[in-house]
């Protein structure tokens, strides 16, 4: 899995690239909390565009992330999901909280 995390008008972009399972979800979050920590940001957008696989130790690091950004007022989106990835995000109800958009300026600007 490939994790690249940048910065753009404010907001954190979380790229991720492969699968989101409990041998990666330690890195994915450490990476991300790394990431707001030395940024100060308040919103996260994760473009999931090259996940083809999530389980619930993906999905639990981003409903953590999700929980801290939101108790600090700040909004969590996701783009480029793919359908199976989204089938298991509404599954497990994040589609209820994680806005989802077709890319990143699509995102960015609705934000």
């Amino acid at each position: 899995m490939n994790i690249a995390t940048l910065l753009k008008r404010g907001v954190l972009i979380v790229r991720v690239e492969g699968e989101l399972d409990m041998h990666v979800a330690d890195k994915f979050r450490q990476t991300i909390d790394n990431a707001l920590e030395t940024s100060g940001v308040k919103h996260i957008l994760f473009n999931l565009a090259a996940v083809k696989f999530i389980d619930s130790s993906g999905l639990g690091v981003i409903l953590g992330r999700y929980k801290k950004i939101n108790a600090a007022g700040g909004k969590v989106l996701a783009t480029n999901i793919q359908p199976q990835v989204v089938q298991i995000f509404e599954l497990s109800g994040l589609l209820k909280i994680i806005k989802i958009y077709n890319s990143e300026a699509e995102a960015l600007e609705c934000l």
